[in-house]
């Protein structure tokens, strides 16, 4: 019998270029994959930081809504005319909302 001698494998120059790009996406995908998700998690967590401080604020905006509505109140503001020596007259009384 005839020994066989190793046969080499000839690539055309496109089959170089295509087998390279198909290993650069293999290695590409997973990666930019993994990087992708990395930027939505750390966005979500941005997104949470950011609804807890407009809940914050919005109890805060509540709260001074509520002193005003005190502040403005018809006992109070004839505490502060009267403290002052001022005559009462509702009809002079301005309320800005």
């Amino acid at each position: 019998m005839a020994s066989k001698k190793g046969t080499k494998i000839k690539f055309l120059k496109g089959e170089k270029l295509m087998y390279f790009i198909l290993i650069l996406l293999l290695l590409a995908i997973p990666t930019f994959n993994v990087y992708t998700s990395s930027i939505l998690s750390e966005t979500n967590t941005e997104v949470e930081r950011l609804k807890k401080r407009i809940a914050s604020q919005e109890k805060t905006n509540q709260s001074l809504s509520m002193q005003v509505d005190e502040l403005v109140s018809l006992d109070n503001i004839e505490a502060v005319a009267e403290n002052y020596g001022l005559s009462y007259n509702n009809g002079n009384i301005k309320s800005i909302d």
